[in-house]
């Protein structure tokens, strides 16, 4: 993980003649990993949440590090107007990020919130030992577990709960990354960054509004509803974007927690300088997209060269724009066109994320408390059409020439506005006439989108570009028209 020669760099000449450091273990033969006793007091490690890693570490020995880690059973937003039950590390989905050395002797100390229902443990693929540690850390609620190992191998390591149902634990968010650096040290760059991966099964659909139950079966089935970077729909754009100028070195600590798919981790725009895949002490240069195998990890390093906002999916791409597992990183900066001389990544690839979905959730919320407004479920609607509708028909609702129909001042909605409910779910194809010319393209179904969207997307471009408008369409009949007529072949259900 430095910049040395490939065949010198990942394999240290240990010093011989050192002991295992545990209190009370017996002497014994030198171990590989084992840099000798901790040196000075103790310390108390920091640990960062999500996006953020801990500072490097600029120690020249071995220590203790005391790491101290809460449970939380919290719920909190997966999507805009969707609520879940995480098990958190820490607090968050991944948990805390944790920074050692290589050589160091760790006292863990597992602690387990009064106010949780469920018992936890901690099973960390750096340590060395019984279930990385989880045969000596189950913890019920209002309760605390204490181990100690030494970080023997360099590397980036996942840590997760295995507690019995254990994939249940983990597809509810309890996985993070640990980091051993090699005695050395890292080189040092001007960001680093901590993402992880997972995928979620829920009662519900897909955005489906309120609060979402754990589903077992999909589980078992491995159809997630989500695949999330960082546990959220939102962790990643718009504000919490991942930053950068132009001209800087960056290293993302990459992990995917699963519980089930494999991660093709990609940034649309860019080439990663290197990655240390499966986490380990060899690195491949030029990689534009990388594996990380569920409970794997991965580190990767790029410099910025142009700006712009470089998308970060899972190349597995319908995760990306239908599960969710998309974000941003956004570099700032002196354009170069002999590099790239083209615009800024738009609604094209970004979908609905071009947009804050802020006003989505406001919406959700309106319609649970019985108050939503025209003008609340019209913004909703703009942030959805926005990433969904406007390649084809612009944001300014004018269509293209030829090709797609306007939906400015439309005749055709004006006349029959109910019969945008069927073409929005089940398509069109064939001719159509809109404001005295005729069109013959095809509208696919867009059946994958819930009844909510639908129906907001509806009543904002009939209450926008001088449509007259009519009553604000709903969820319930839009339910109605999906209950009552069949999807054409291949359609989301």
């Amino acid at each position: 993980m430095t910049s040395l020669s490939i065949k010198s760099v990942f394999f240290l000449t240990l010093a011989v003649g050192f002991t295992p450091s545990f209190a009370g273990a017996a002497a014994g033969p030198a171990l590989e990993g084992d840099l000798g006793p901790p040196v000075g007091p103790p310390i108390h490690a920091i640990l960062t949440a999500p996006p953020n890693v801990p500072p490097p570490i600029h120690r020249k020995h071995p220590a203790k590090v005391i790491v101290e880690l809460e449970v939380r059973e919290l719920e909190k937003e997966i999507s805009e107007g969707v609520r879940y039950t995480f098990w958190t590390f820490g607090g968050t989905t991944p948990g805390s990020f944790i920074r050692v050395r290589q050589g160091d002797t760790v006292e863990f100390h597992l602690k387990n919130h009064p106010d949780n229902k469920m018992p936890h443990n901690i099973d960390l693929h750096g340590v060395v030992g019984p279930g990385g540690g989880a045969a000596s850390s189950f913890t019920a609620p209002g309760h605390e577990s204490q181990f100690t190992f030494k970080a023997l191998h360099q590397g980036i390591y996942v840590y997760h709960c295995a507690t019995s149902p254990v994939g249940m634990h983990i597809a509810n968010g309890m996985y993070g990354l640990m980091l051993v650096e090699p005695p050395e040290g890292l080189k040092p760059v001007d960001h680093e960054y901590y993402v992880m991966q997972g995928d979620f099964y829920t009662v519900g659909k897909y955005r489906e509004k309120g609060l979402q139950a754990f589903d077992m079966q999909k589980a078992i089935d491995e159809k997630p509803t989500y695949v999330l970077f960082n546990g959220s729909e939102s962790s990643l754009i718009g504000d919490n974007a991942l930053t950068a100028k132009v001209g800087e070195k960056v290293r993302l600590f990459i992990g995917n927690g699963g519980p089930n798919l494999v991660s093709s981790f990609h940034m649309i725009g860019e080439i990663f300088d290197k990655v240390w895949f499966e986490g380990g002490t060899r690195y491949q240069e030029n990689v534009q997209t990388t594996l990380i195998p569920s409970g794997g990890a991965a580190i990767a390093e790029f410099h910025t060269v142009v700006p712009g906002s470089f998308v970060i999916v899972d190349h597995s791409i319908f995760r990306a724009f239908n599960k969710g597992a998309l974000g941003i990183f956004k570099v700032t900066g002196e354009e170069n066109k002999l590099v790239y001389s083209g615009k800024e990544v738009d609604s094209v690839y970004l979908g609905d994320k071009a947009e804050s979905l802020a006003a989505v959730g406001q919406a959700a919320t309106a319609t649970a408390e019985g108050r939503l407004s025209l003008e609340e479920q019209v913004k909703a609607g703009e942030a959805l059409f926005t990433g969904t509708c406007s390649v084809c028909h612009q944001p300014n609702g004018q269509g293209i020439e030829g090709a797609f129909p306007p939906l400015a001042g439309s005749d055709l909605l004006a006349a029959t506005p109910k019969r945008a409910i069927p073409i929005a779910l089940n398509g069109l194809t064939g001719p159509v006439t809109v404001n005295g010319k005729t069109f013959n393209s095809v509208m696919p179904p867009m059946s994958q989108l819930n009844d909510d969207e639908i129906a907001n997307i509806l009543t904002y471009v009939t209450h926008s570009w001088g449509n007259k408008g009519i009553e604000p369409y709903t969820a319930a009949e839009i339910k109605a028209i999906r209950d009552s007529t069949a999807r054409p072949a291949g359609a989301a259900n």
